[in-house]
């Protein structure tokens, strides 16, 4: 599979969402009478779209009005809300500053310790309104953190950084210990993020409920330039996808993978559940909801490191509600609302009715298929041109 890159060394061709497109079958379904639902140990989610643990997107009113709409939002427990008691006014400040200064003023913001009692505070906020509380925290506040959050009602908890793994080499401090962390926590535990088949096999055996795909394809995110890390989506999720199906076969135990990031429209999201994914886990297109709290501006989770950001804040503008960018209707060109009805019109137009039928539809490389006819739409700014 791999391809000469110089002497003595071979690279494998992997591929990302613009480089591939999807073939319909000899069938067509109704798209109102496709299944959509996502299931994460024994608890089913109407939509199979999960908003991304990042201060721009999410807080406690985002998360009540997602899980009214039948979806998942993950609060950051390492961000703003936990930090602050008051964190609209911590928002707004990011919000009005300027391009240049924008990180230095979030490195300084998350430099305020955060404060435990936050922590229950937001959970219990959510579960008050009778919403599903789903939350993250980095590997090294785990432990605590999720036995903050189990107390005060917490339905699953993410263990997310930029890469992670069972083995964890350090001489400075112990590393987490998922198999043990799995098996504590009452709560199912989502663990992220990896990118390869072997790391994929290696942590279902932690016990995990299910595990996030990707490294770096976030619109916020700048790892693959900082540190020069990651791999394409689409071969990601696809190797993920594999090592998920051989541990079902050999331990009867379905482990759902999320492909998360590098998705902004509609068809990038159907062509994640094409490679594989049981759900996908997207930030910028929700930091567009009028209901997010970074007032159309989005951040990646590692703009606050103090000595190597991997993130950057860029604008992504206000287009609707959250509502209009799940289920529309649609009032932008660029396939970032209606992601729902996206999902269901090309699971029809596919001829497939369920997510699991998704994964076997055919794919092929497509190299033209962003510019093939898209003339107008390039030299006008408007559709896919954009």
């Amino acid at each position: 599979m791999a391809e000469w890159i110089g002497i003595g060394r071979r690279g494998r061709r992997c591929y990302g969402f613009d480089e591939i497109a999807l073939v319909p079958g000899r069938q067509t379904v109704n798209p109102n009478e496709v299944e959509t639902v996502f299931e994460i140990d024994q608890k089913r989610f109407k939509v199979p779209i999960l908003a991304a643990a990042m201060d721009g997107v999410v807080d406690v009113g985002f998360a009540v009005q997602m899980s009214k709409l039948g979806g998942i939002a993950v609060l950051n427990l390492d961000g703003v809300q936990t930090r602050y008691e008051n964190p609209d006014i911590v928002l707004e400040k990011i919000a009005k500053a300027s391009p240049q200064k924008a990180t230095e003023l979030i490195q300084s913001i998350y430099n305020t310790p955060i404060k435990e009692k936050l922590i229950s505070q937001r959970i219990k906020q959510i579960k008050s309104q009778k919403a599903t509380a789903v939350v993250s925290c980095i590997p090294s506040h785990a432990e605590r953190f999720s036995q903050i959050s189990v107390a005060a009602g917490a339905d699953m908890f993410v263990v997310q950084s930029t890469v992670t793994t069972v083995k964890h080499v350090s001489k400075d401090y112990k590393g987490l210990d998922l198999f043990k962390f799995c098996k504590s926590v009452k709560i199912p535990v989502i663990i992220g993020n990896c990118v390869t088949y072997e790391t994929t096999l290696e942590l279902m055996e932690t016990g995990a409920a299910a595990l996030l795909i990707g490294i770096g394809p976030g619109a916020a995110c700048t790892t693959r330039g900082v540190l020069g890390i990651g791999v394409p989506q689409v071969t990601a999720t696809v190797d993920a996808a594999s090592a998920r199906d051989f541990y079902y076969k050999r331990t009867g135990r379905y482990v759902p993978i999320i492909t998360d990031g590098g998705m902004s429209r509609g068809g990038d999201i159907c062509k994640a559940f094409a490679c594989g994914a049981d759900a996908v886990m997207i930030g910028s297109s929700f930091a567009r909801a009028k209901e997010a709290p970074g007032r159309g501006y989005h951040w990646g989770m590692a703009t606050s490191h103090v000595n190597l950001p991997r993130g950057t804040r860029i604008y992504v503008g206000t287009t609707g509600t959250l509502k209009e960018i799940l289920f529309g209707p649609a009032r932008v060109d660029d396939g970032s609302q209606n992601l729902a009805g996206a999902l269901q019109t090309s699971m029809g137009a596919l001829g497939v009715a369920s997510i699991k039928q998704m994964h076997d539809v055919e794919i092929i490389i497509a190299p033209s298929i962003q510019t093939e006819g898209k003339i107008f739409q390039v030299g006008q700014k408007v559709g896919m041109g954009k």
